[in-house]
């Protein structure tokens, strides 16, 4: 197969499962930063084309999951409500981020040689 053809390198997609339902992904991962980013749970839902309903049952659950909560909301009123990551929010995402590319690290030269092995055809997403 020519370079050219072939399709995007692989990426991992890392689920940790800390029981029947506590568990963090890439998603969650991503609502967290972007909540990080833009100071507000509706905006990050937004963004990821999420229903402010389902951001907050993500957020909701996060927070049960974990000692400590991981985000915390004002309520909005004249100047609008917010939401920020707490230090134990900085740290959950920080260490899944550490840990997904400790994963891709080690897994590289298998992911590579999976790559290799890839038919012509394009590859579609699972």
């Amino acid at each position: 197969m020519s370079h050219s053809n072939r399709p995007p390198h692989p990426a991992l997609r890392i689920r940790i499962v800390f029981g029947k339902d506590g568990m963090i992904g890439p998603g969650k991962a991503e609502l967290l930063e972007r909540i990080d980013r833009c100071g507000s749970i509706a905006a990050a839902g937004r963004e990821m084309n999420m229903s402010y309903k389902r951001a907050w049952e993500l957020i909701g659950t996060l927070n049960s999951m974990f000692r400590d909560p991981v985000v915390e909301s004002t309520r909005g009123g004249p100047g609008g409500g917010g939401a920020v990551l707490t230090d134990t929010g900085q740290q959950v995402l920080a260490l899944y981020r550490a840990f997904e590319a400790q994963c891709t690290n080690a897994g590289a030269q298998q992911l590579d040689s999976l790559h290799a092995m890839l038919s012509d055809r394009d590859v579609q997403d699972e």
